[in-house]
């Protein structure tokens, strides 16, 4: 049986180091390059991972085309295509999993 400890008997970290969810002390920087990555996963990735992959894929086949047949003309043409593909998948796959969502009965 562990032994309760009030709240001003709890040891706090000062200066340039936190308690972890161990229990371990993590240095400043290491939090702050954690809370970075976690704001970019948030920000670019959120709740729609392939809106991500899919403008990733149409940057990629966009350099291709560029460099490949060197039209770049071509490329104006193909990239708000591809904008408007993965739009479109995402939407689809997002109407699904209400779909799917609904019929579970898992509403809210």
């Amino acid at each position: 049986m562990g032994t309760s400890v009030s709240p001003d008997q709890t040891p706090h970290a000062t200066g340039a180091e936190a308690s972890d969810t161990d229990g371990a002390t993590a240095p400043a920087w290491r939090r702050a390059l954690v809370a970075f990555g976690a704001f970019w996963w948030d920000f670019l990735v959120g709740d729609t991972p392939e809106l991500l992959l899919g403008a990733l894929a149409a940057m990629g086949a966009a350099a291709l085309l560029v460099h490949g047949i060197g039209v770049r003309s071509v490329v104006v043409g193909a990239l708000p295509v591809l904008v408007v593909a993965i739009l479109i998948v995402s939407s689809l796959r997002a109407r699904a999993r209400i779909r799917i969502r609904d019929r579970s009965g898992g509403g809210g």
